[in-house]
Order: structure tokens, then sequence, then C-alpha cells
């Protein structure tokens, strides 16, 4: 039988107050009042709205806009171009594309640069929610109140509250207006 081991106290019990954080968050960016930010996001060069949460492993890119009251859930991404309307819900591992035509290199074999290609705005209403997993192509407009399904490929517009699925994402049925 083994000698009794000591527990020894949770080292992030003791850093709660204060301590130092696992995340990367630029001068640049803009947060509103009581913004909760989980360990391991990375932010730069965007703007947060009051009373949202962020969870971890998310990346918020440079000219991205989320409103008040959101909640972007663990594992997304959410790349320039994306402006993001109030009470939006962004579930896990949801990501947004804003260039359609992508390319490593120019066509003189360079890698490319922020010259090289140009980006396609992309926005979401409020209170629509976007069910983990989804993946939302560039130049979309999520309306407001609509839904769209786990898994799905929004490739083209989802009108005001409209529940949308599949791949492509195509409407199910439309929610009643509130």
């Amino acid at each position: 039988m083994r000698p009794r081991q000591r527990m020894r106290k949770n080292p992030r019990k003791r850093q709660a107050k204060g301590r130092s954080r696992l995340q990367k968050i630029a001068p640049d960016v803009k947060l509103g009042a009581n913004v909760q930010i989980q360990d391991f996001v990375n932010l730069y060069g965007c703007e947060i709205g009051d009373n949202t949460k962020i969870g971890p492993f998310v990346e918020i890119q440079k000219g991205v806009r989320v409103g008040r009251n959101c909640k972007i859930s663990s594992h997304s991404f959410i790349c320039e171009g994306v402006d993001i309307d109030d009470e939006v819900f962004v579930g896990h591992h949801v990501v947004f594309i804003n260039d359609r035509y992508p390319k490593a290199t120019t066509e003189g074999g360079q890698l490319q640069t922020e010259r090289n290609w140009v980006v396609i705005p992309t926005s979401v209403g409020k209170t629509a929610s976007i069910g983990s997993g989804a993946v939302i192509l560039c130049g979309v407009k999520i309306g407001e109140g609509s839904m769209i399904g786990a898994g799905s490929v929004v490739t083209k517009n989802v009108s005001p509250y409209e529940i949308v699925a599949g791949n492509p994402a195509r409407v199910l049925r439309r929610l009643p207006k509130k």
C-alpha cells in the first residue's frame, strides 16, 4: 500500500482573482461591459458588445462586430467581414468564411497577402441562432430570428424567421414573428 500523498491545492483556484489569463486580446479590441471571455481565445481588431459570452478556443478577427447579449460557443471561428447583431447564439465549432475562391499563392507563386483578395461581408440578424458545426459562406445575410440547423452549410441568404438545415441549407419551415 502506498503512503497517502498530501493533496495539492488546485493552482487555478489559487490564481482565480487577478490571474494571468490564457488569452490573446489585442489592444485594439473594443469590449463592452460585462463581457465574459474564457481561456484560449484570440481576439484582435474586433468589437464585442455588452454582456456577451465567448467560449474557449474561439478566434474573432479584425473588423468583426459582435452585438450585445450574444453567446459565442467554443471552437468557433469568426473571420474578418462578419457582422453579428444583438442576442445571437453561435453554437460550437461554427465557421464563417470570407473568401469565395481562397488560394495560398498569387499567379506569380508568391504567398498571398491582404492586398491579393477582397473580404466579402456576411451579416447575422438579431436573435438568430446558428447550430453547432455550421459553415457560413461569405456574402450571405442571415435574417433576424432565423435558425440554422447543426452541421448546415449556408450558401444563400436566410430570410428572417426561417429555419434552414442541410448541405446546402434549405428552408424547412418559417417561424412566427415575435
